[in-house]
């Protein structure tokens, strides 16, 4: 990796820290999920950056892929954990970090599982060592608090506009021989619960991301050559798009979606309602280890 390359992942990183810190003060029950998500990824605009996905704000047993809908009137619920998920790149180089919140604190140690897997994480990585030990290691963290990760939510390699770039970092041992290599960049998210350990699609799909280019005789061309210029290969949420097209949008966007130029991210759950605590970082892979771009664990001790 070349040094300019690592002076935007600098860059990327303290925008990502200011951001989590951002949220994590302001966030607080009766808040609309709707301001959050505007104000936080406003503050990631502020910031030098953009982001690399709408605002995650995934409530209780929703484990992620949440964003306020347009004209959300949904609320932080009293008692609730929380997760803040969010991502923000610059020309293309992304870092993707979370943290959870909770209004109760019988869940503190919900959270503190997750970042301790975290952390588990951060020490194992290293060129050459395979995934599934990886998980295995977050694994056995979550577990020695009596709680169970989700086996079918994953860190992923990233790449240049590539969130999710084929390997996957397990939650689990899952038994992956594939080998971390230096100078690759991970995001590693553990998510602990205390019910299924799986999680399943819900009915809802707030996120979208374009997957084919648009072409003039596309039906509503317009709005694919603007989420094409604007966004490009990233996801979104359709209410970036409500200052170009109105509130309307979001039937374009499901129509696009059931065309097959939109996929779709569906809100993910917890299979037997389990509460979900998250904690994330983007690692980049060194000779010596794994180093934290956004530094999340420190955010939450």
């Amino acid at each position: 990796m070349d040094e300019e390359v690592l002076r935007i992942y600098e860059r990327l990183g303290k925008i990502a820290r200011d951001t989590l810190s951002y949220a994590m003060s302001i966030v607080e029950p009766g808040m609309p999920i709707l301001e959050l998500c505007e104000r936080v990824e406003d503050r990631i605009r502020q910031g030098g950056a953009k982001p690399a996905f709408p605002l995650n704000v995934s409530i209780n047993e929703v484990a992620a892929h949440y964003t306020a809908v347009v004209n959300d009137k949904s609320v932080i619920p009293r008692n609730s954990v929380v997760k803040i998920d969010l991502g923000a790149h610059i020309d293309g180089y992304i870092v993707d970090a979370a943290v959870t919140v909770t209004f109760n604190p019988m869940y503190n140690q919900l959270i503190k599982a997750a970042a301790k897997a975290l952390e588990t994480a951060q020490l194992v990585i290293k060129p050459g060592v395979n995934l599934g030990f990886v998980g295995s290691n977050i694994e056995r963290a979550i577990k020695s608090f009596g709680f169970k990760p989700i086996e079918n939510l994953t860190g992923h390699l990233i790449r240049r506009y590539e969130l999710h770039a084929g390997k996957s970092v397990p939650n689990y041992d899952n038994g992956d021989k594939q080998r971390i290599l230096e100078g690759e960049v991970y995001a590693v998210e553990p998510f602990a619960t205390n019910g299924a350990g799986y999680v399943v699609d819900g009915n809802q799909v707030t996120i979208f991301r374009l997957i084919k280019n648009p072409r003039p005789r596309d039906p509503h061309y317009e709005v694919l050559s603007r989420i094409n210029s604007e966004i490009g290969p990233l996801p979104f949420t359709p209410r970036w798009l409500v200052p170009w097209f109105g509130d309307g949008v979001v039937n374009v966007v499901n129509e696009l979606s059931a065309r097959g130029y939109l996929y779709g991210y569906p809100v993910l759950i917890e299979r037997g309602k389990g509460l979900v605590a998250q904690v994330e970082d983007t690692f980049i892979v060194t000779r010596d280890g794994a180093v934290p771009v956004v530094n999340v664990l420190s955010l939450i001790r």
